[in-house]
């Protein structure tokens, strides 16, 4: 795909705002179910540039290579937690709001696994990636990763 606009380029001070306001937002959860939602979100809205960027992150993290490929089916795949399980629900379930999804059954999991804090906190991350996506797959934007040192070995 060609890139069809650089957003840093034509808007900087704009999206110097957006990460400065985006980044702080991953802080509070665990990195590993931070990177699964990421993925997640960028699975169901078709974002090539971040599922490759968190991809790479999440290997660096240390997720494993079949957790990570079995992500797009998670809820048939036996190694997820029950609380990462919850996490992926409400990913889709926000994700996919304008698909009609309802969201009832995923915030009864949500809430069963997850403090009131935690809440706002997963769903400010399942936002910004949600915003991500539509920011990179809408312009077009890719942007190589550089390959953690467990992946390559």
């Amino acid at each position: 795909m060609t890139a069809r606009l650089d957003p840093f380029a034509a808007a900087p001070s704009h999206m110097k705002s957006w990460m400065s306001a985006s980044v702080p937002i991953r802080a509070g959860l665990d990195p590993k179910l931070v990177s699964l939602v990421e993925i997640r979100a960028s699975q169901l809205n078709g974002c090539a540039h971040c599922l490759n960027m968190h991809s790479t992150e999440a290997r660096a993290k240390g997720e494993t290579e079949q957790r990570l490929y079995l992500l797009a089916t998670w809820r048939e795949a036996p190694c997820y937690t029950d609380r990462e399980r919850a996490a992926l629900a409400w990913t889709d379930a926000l994700t996919r709001l304008s698909q009609g999804y309802t969201h009832e059954a995923a915030y009864e999991g949500l809430t069963a696994h997850f403090s009131e804090e935690e809440q706002v906190k997963l769903t400010l991350v399942i936002n910004v990636i949600n915003g991500w996506n539509r920011l990179m797959a809408g312009f077009g934007v890719w942007q190589e990763q550089a390959v953690p040192k467990t992946a390559a070995a």
